[in-house]
């Protein structure tokens, strides 16, 4: 099953008479109070989209599961069939450009049953159609979500692939050596996982890397030697992005959601630091 979608074709299956249901996930992780891109969405998207609030509908309200805990399954089916959603029609999700949100989009949808989702891949920055204001009221879906078909991690598990398997953190390197911490309250990372920031996983304008490179990339970090493998970055928005990339390459990752807000919000969790496993983390200690 294709995973990602290219302006190119996006734009021929939209054409088509029955073209797929397309969201637009634009969303920017900031420090305000306004990340979501409602008011780009309105101000222009492309033919058909209807806007999903990541905050609202992607994510429950922040607390002790991070700052971008899995929503209620209740409250994202409404979402998805408010914007017409049903699990027999194919989906294209899209944001501006970065594809962390699109990824949480599709993560949660694949996650929850769906069986045909796409990434528009470099998101609205590579579409080259027209855009539109008008607001569009698509019929309401059918789609009812069954958590569990994607692999899911808590804490517990996540420290345990730490261990014993291959937990990637999706972050900046210099958060997960501890260096710098803009969002969360403490720096560093869960012990024994190994830096691979998303942002290695595409090219400048955002496209996805080919097959075999991203497979050469997570197997140089320890994938595919028979052990599982785990991703989690701050709130588990950019961690689903690298779960897309590890499925492009032919990977099944499990997705640590609470992700470093959740992990660090407990003071008696360890928090490593420095360039990777070794004797930096041998000596983590809890807070």
């Amino acid at each position: 099953m294709n995973l990602l979608i290219s302006a190119a074709e996006l734009a021929d299956e939209l054409a088509e008479s029955r073209p797929p249901v397309l969201l637009d996930v634009r969303w920017q992780l900031t420090l305000s109070t306004g990340p979501n891109g409602r008011p780009d969405y309105e101000a222009g998207h492309i033919p058909g989209a209807v806007f999903v609030d990541l905050d609202a509908e992607l994510a429950a309200p922040p607390g002790p599961g991070g700052r971008h805990p899995l929503p209620d399954p209740a409250v994202f089916g409404a979402a998805m069939r408010r914007a017409g959603v049903s699990a027999d029609a194919p989906v294209v999700v899209y944001d501006g450009g970065q594809g962390w949100a699109a990824a949480r989009a599709w993560w949660l949808l694949r996650w929850t049953g769906h069986p045909d989702v796409r990434v528009l891949d470099g998101g609205l920055a590579a579409w080259t159609g027209p855009l539109e204001t008008e607001i569009p009221a698509p019929a309401v879906g059918t789609f009812a979500p069954e958590p569990g078909a994607l692999p899911l991690l808590d804490a517990e598990a996540a420290a345990e692939l730490g261990r014993t398997g291959l937990l990637l953190d999706a972050r900046a390197a210099e958060r997960y050596r501890g260096e710098v911490e803009p969002i969360d309250p403490v720096a560093g990372h869960i012990p024994g996982a190994v830096s691979a920031p998303t942002t290695e996983n595409v090219t400048e304008d955002g496209r996805f890397l080919p097959t075999e490179t991203l497979a050469a990339r997570f197997k140089s970090l320890g994938a595919g030697q028979g052990a599982p493998v785990g991703v989690y970055c701050g709130s588990g928005v950019s961690a689903a992005h690298e779960a897309l990339a590890l499925a492009i390459a032919g990977f099944e990752p499990a997705l640590y959601a609470g992700s470093w807000s959740e992990w660090c919000a407990t003071p008696e969790r360890p928090v490593a630091t420095g360039p990777g496993p070794g004797q930096a983390e041998a000596e983590a200690e809890a807070r």
